[in-house]
């Protein structure tokens, strides 16, 4: 979903970087074109938020949540300030509609808004929509199937008026699934065969909810999400010893807890998580026709927790790997590269909106 691109136009790829805002936190990506259709890495950098600044993907705390945009703004070093920005799946509608092929762009727009009244549960003066093209209909090659999304217009609102109290402009409102998709096509593309024909899930374990898709050739073939996340590990370290939620969130991402932590706490964590997994993929099985997935990715925060691809893979008896969206990218000077591994995983949904640029 793009809003206001006409600025973009007589510059071709003018920096952009793409700013993820999630529950937990704020990510920022920024990519360069190296050229042979692939990507520097120039910038990366998080922030952390206080709890309650973002619930549910939606931005309860304005101030607090462009305090932590500033921050990562600096912190990174851009000197960007054209952002993309994404809104969480729930909070969009999406629908696939069929329409006579040859229409101009004023036709369509006419022709999407009587249809987008079917579907949209909102007057549509509350609501932001957009469309895009995807091609002709293979059945009937004279009509073309176009994608609607439509939001309330405040989600849309709340993003924007966050990135100008810090300073930048939004150009670019993606879905957060889209965004991701867009990053794990470049993984899919480094499989065997370039991932042809291969069905793949994706888990995107964030604080409270797990994303769910699975995918085959770039197309969704299956999306939910659970309410499964890291934030049930750290609510585990509050109730054992005694400390506050920032505190035990710190010394969790440090490592820095009690002997017996990874027995009493870690373990039981892990386990539930690769239950959820699989439990995740027998409903994808009961609810559609497949019957197998050739391979899994991870990613979050949580996907770089030693042991849960290994346990994930031999439960499921299916290939399992850490999504790394930066994996076989350049890396510019200002990248520390200890740094990025142990947190690639978090920055999938960061690094597909930067891809925007090259859109």
């Amino acid at each position: 979903m793009d809003i206001d691109l006409g600025l973009l136009f007589g510059k071709k790829n003018p920096p952009l970087i793409g700013l993820d805002i999630s529950t937990s936190g704020v990510k920022l990506v920024e990519l360069t074109d190296n050229g042979k259709n692939e990507f520097r890495l120039e910038r990366f950098a998080s922030e952390p938020l206080p709890r309650g600044a973002v619930v549910d993907g939606n931005i309860e705390n304005i101030e607090q949540v462009s305090e932590a945009v500033r921050r990562v703004w600096k912190k990174s070093g851009t000197k960007a300030r054209h952002v993309a920005l994404g809104l969480p799946p729930a909070s969009v509608i999406t629908k696939k509609i069929v329409l006579p092929g040859g229409l101009t762009e004023e036709q369509l727009e006419v022709q999407v808004e009587s249809e987008a009244n079917q579907y949209i549960p909102f007057a549509l003066e509350e609501v932001s929509l957009d469309f895009d093209v995807i091609g002709p209909v293979q059945t009937a090659p004279d009509d073309v199937e176009v994608l609607i999304a439509a939001t309330r217009k405040e989600k849309v609102e709340d993003r924007a008026a966050v990135a100008e109290a810090a300073g930048l402009k939004p150009v670019v409102m993606d879905i957060e699934s889209y965004a991701a998709r867009s990053a794990l096509d470049r993984l899919t593309s480094q499989l065997p065969k370039g991932g042809q024909g291969q069905i793949v899930a994706l888990f995107q374990i964030g604080a409270q909810v797990t994303h769910v898709s699975v995918l085959q050739d770039g197309q969704t073939l299956y999306e939910r999400e659970q309410p499964f996340g890291g934030n049930q590990l750290t609510q585990d370290i509050v109730r054992a010893y005694g400390m506050s939620f920032e505190e035990a969130e710190a010394k969790k991402r440090a490592g820095d807890l009690p002997e017996g932590y990874e027995r009493e706490l870690l373990e039981p964590f892990l386990d539930n998580a690769a239950l959820e997994v699989t439990r995740a993929i027998q409903f994808f099985f009961t609810s559609t026709p497949y019957t197998h997935i050739d391979h899994i990715f991870l990613a979050g925060g949580c996907a770089i927790i030693p042991g849960l691809v290994d346990m994930i893979a031999e439960r499921t008896k299916i290939s399992a790997a850490v999504a790394s969206p930066f994996k076989g990218m350049q890396l510019g000077p200002n990248v520390r590269e200890k740094q990025l591994r142990g947190e690639a995983p978090g920055y999938l949904v960061a690094c597909g909106l930067a891809m925007r640029r090259f859109d």
